[in-house]
């Protein structure tokens, strides 16, 4: 209680047993919460309380606790499956526009970058082997 009567807003730190924190890091380390997130839903004063529990107790690597600041997003398999074709497409993409990069070079340069330094391609387009 404070002088007021009111009780505090605020633990203390003699309240955080070993069970209130592993449940803390746990919700940290699913992506629930962010740290910071949970500092304040339990009212935990300390910056750094829950990143010395999260070292201490964690199972992930806190050095660098920035990258663990904002949950990500759980994806359904379908979500995932379209991400996924939609990267696949973009590499394709990348690849053919470099498979074309080379070829223009080689045709217009006179360069033999694909011998030099690239395996042939896999789809029968180089023939020169020997």
């Amino acid at each position: 209680m404070n002088h007021s009567g009111k009780p505090r807003k605020y633990r203390t730190q003699r309240d955080y047993n070993l069970g209130f924190k592993l449940s803390v890091v746990s919700q940290v380390e699913k992506s629930e919460v962010t740290y910071k997130q949970a500092e304040k839903a339990y009212g935990i004063l300390g910056r750094s309380t829950v990143l010395v529990w999260l070292g201490k107790h964690g199972t992930l690597d806190w050095t660098n606790p920035i990258d663990y600041q904002m949950p990500k997003p759980k994806e359904t398999p379908a979500q995932k499956f379209k991400r996924l074709e939609r990267e696949l497409s973009n590499e394709k993409l990348k690849n053919k526009v470099l498979n074309t990069m080379i070829d223009i070079s080689d045709r217009q340069y006179g360069t033999s970058i694909r011998k030099k330094y690239l395996p042939n391609r896999s789809n029968g387009s180089d023939n020169n082997k020997g």
